[in-house]
Formats: C-alpha cells, structure tokens, sequence
C-alpha cells in the first residue's frame, strides 16, 4: 500500500535500511565508546574522581551549600507569591490609581533578565543586603511578577456568573474576591504556583555570578579545587532532581486533594425543597448562573 508522500520501500530497500541502522549503531557505539575512554584516562569518570565527596569537610559545605539552596528558595517564594498577591489585586482594582502602577511594576520586572536583575540587586544594594539577600530580592521580583499573572490569569478564569451573583446578594468586591473567586481559583492555578516555585528554586542557580553560597557556587568551588566537572556537576544534578522531583509530587498530591475535596462538597443548588435553608442561600451555585434557591 502506498502512502500520499512516498512508496513502501521493497525489500532492497528494507534490507539497505536495516544495514545503515547497523552501521550507525555501531559508529555511534564506537563514538561513544571512545569519549567514554576518553573521560576514563582523564581521570574524570573513575572514582578517584568521586573522591572530594568523602571527605567530611566537603560534605560539610555540599550540605550548608544545598541548605542555602533551599532557604533561599523558600524565602524568595514565599515574598514572591505575597508580591504576587498584592500587584494581581492591584492589576484587577477598579482603581486607576492601583490599577496602572500595578501594571507597570507587573510588566518591567517580567520584562528584565533574571541575571541583569542579579546583577542590579547586587551592585546596588549588595553592601546594604549581602549576597544572599540580593539574590532573594531579585528571586522575588522576577517570580513575584510572573506569579501576579498567574493569580490573575486564574481569577479571570472563573467564570463570571458566580461574581455576578454574589453581586446580586449584596457582596463587595472584596468579599466577593476572598471568599468566591480565589478559593475556585486555586485549584486552576496551583500547577502554576508548583511550577513557578521549581522554577524559582533552580533560578538560585543563578546566584554563582555573585558568588552566593548556594549549591552551584559550592559546585563551581569544587571544579576549580579538584577539576572534576562531570562528577561534580552529577551530584549536584542529582540534588537538584530529587529537589524538584519532590516538589512535583507535592504538586501532585495536593492537586488530587484538592480535587477531592471538590467532588466531596455537596452543590447549594441540591438542598431539599422542603430545607428551611431553601430560599437564597447566600451562596453561588456550581454552575455560575446565580445565587441559589
């Protein structure tokens, strides 16, 4: 059977395309073989190389570099998704006077390089703030700007009958934002927020141009002591999986819990005709079309 963009190949030509995939295995396998030799006779792939990471004192500074790491990390996400917060509600304010500001702010730190904002951190406030805390700074703003369109991205998405009839009941806008849009909100937007967060934590990466302890400084400082980088850049590769792989499945799970908790609650609009609660019931239908009744 022949296809629209080209013939079935007969069986010549079955049999030279089986011969070329042989003769490519076999280069690519002698290719490989020999870098692998290659690394071998440099020492960079045997175990002498592995060596530096018996000893106490670089397990000491691999350690506080990875708890750097992480408490970086945790800071700058947690300022971020509160910087977040506050420039999402700015940007949804009725108010032009919170409104423009917000988006101002919102768009010329998602339009910056990471680095650059590094960089500025440092070189301006560094002597004020340290090396770390630059570094938690310009985490902050970056990420925090690239969250605040995630919050707002999923408060727009809920759907707008279930504003409108909170409206309806009498409800202000703040009310309506905390206790009827973000709570449907979250379960949209937190894969984002997860993915945001992992993000944030391998940007500390970015730290090793101004020399912050974090683990890719401590790996560059091992490089340069030991010049081993395949064996470094592996351990500190695999710190960083099992990190963010750990994230992702608590990204996961509560994910599935939330989703639990959605299926367990029982919809207004199902409340006996004969409960005395059946009039208004001073909440939002499941559908968004309007108050219940």
């Amino acid at each position: 059977m022949s296809t629209v963009l080209f013939d079935v190949p007969g069986p010549v030509a079955r049999r030279r395309h089986r011969i070329g995939g042989v003769i490519g295995s076999i280069v690519l396998l002698a290719l490989l073989g020999l870098v692998l030799w290659k690394l071998w006779a440099a020492d960079q792939i045997t175990p002498k190389a592995f060596e530096p990471f018996t000893d106490p004192d670089i397990l000491r500074g691999l350690g506080e570099a990875i708890l750097t790491t992480l408490t970086a990390a945790a800071v700058a996400i947690v300022l971020a998704l509160v910087f977040g917060a506050v420039f999402a509600a700015g940007r949804l304010s009725d108010h032009a006077i919170l409104r423009w500001p917000s988006i101002a702010v919102i768009e010329f730190f998602r339009a910056i390089p990471l680095v650059l904002l590094i960089l500025a951190m440092f070189l301006g406030f560094g002597d004020v703030t340290g090396r770390f805390w630059a570094l938690v700074l310009a985490l902050m703003l970056y990420n925090g700007s690239v969250l605040a369109e995630v919050f707002r991205a999923g408060i727009k998405a809920v759907p707008r009958g279930q504003s409108e009839a909170a409206y309806a009941l009498g409800l202000r806008k703040s009310s309506v934002m905390l206790l009827i849009l973000v709570p449907q909100a979250i379960t949209t937007m937190l894969p984002a927020i997860i993915s945001q967060c992992v993000v944030a934590l391998k940007d500390t990466a970015l730290g090793y141009i101004i020399s912050s302890q974090e683990l890719a400084s401590f790996t560059k400082q091992v490089i340069s002591g030991y010049n081993n980088p395949i064996a470094a850049g592996a351990i500190a590769a695999a710190v960083y999986i099992v990190i963010n792989y750990t994230l992702s499945r608590i990204a996961q799970w509560l994910e599935a819990r939330q989703r639990r908790r959605g299926r367990a609650v029982v919809p207004l609009a199902s409340t006996p005709a004969g409960d005395p609660s059946g009039g208004v019931s001073g909440g939002v239908s499941g559908d968004g079309s309007g108050p219940t009744r």
